[in-house]
């Protein structure tokens, strides 16, 4: 394969940085404001790993941002910078379970994917159903994966989206 980049390329990506950083915001300022198609509500987080790029070339830097009940200052500090989300641990959650997922924005990759426990029912248990309740908790994730980024996209290509920069820009400067 070559690496020559595809002429979508640089486009997919800023789209990804854009989506994630808006992701980011809008779970810190309506976090019960998501929804499937069917009406019922899910929740989304950043959970305690980001991470931040800015530069391009011998000017690259990244930030790194984890660790358990980190207020993800540094992150928040390189947006009001310019850097731009390139990585995200996101946490779904639906009633009682919970999803996790992170995600590069760079081509839209899962790098792991973390569903709720899948109980064992006994020694008569059917591996089968199992199996089939994990395949369906997956596609429950993707399908909620799926929603916000349609969501997002229906903000990003209308009139409402320089509205959405200017508060998403407000967002950062009083969190930073």
């Amino acid at each position: 394969m070559s690496d020559t980049p595809y002429l979508g390329q640089t486009t997919d990506v800023i789209l990804g940085q854009e989506f994630l950083t808006w992701l980011w915001y809008r779970s810190e300022t309506a976090p019960g404001s998501f929804r499937m198609p069917d009406g019922s509500p899910f929740g989304v987080h950043m959970e305690q790993r980001i991470s931040v790029q800015g530069g391009e070339g011998e000017s690259l830097e990244t930030a790194t941002v984890s660790g358990s009940m980190s207020p993800l200052r540094e992150a928040r500090l390189g947006l009001t910078t310019g850097k731009k989300v390139t990585r995200a641990l996101l946490r779904f959650e639906r009633e009682a379970d919970s999803w996790q997922v992170s995600l590069r924005a760079e081509d839209f990759s899962l790098n792991s994917l973390k569903t709720p426990t899948v109980e064992k029912d006994g020694e008569d248990d059917d591996p089968d159903a199992r199996l089939l309740e994990k395949i369906y908790l997956i596609e429950t994730c993707l399908g909620f994966l799926d929603e916000v980024y349609r969501q997002f996209m229906e903000v990003r290509l209308s009139p409402r989206w320089a509205d959405e920069v200017r508060d998403l820009r407000g967002w950062m400067e009083h969190e930073a």
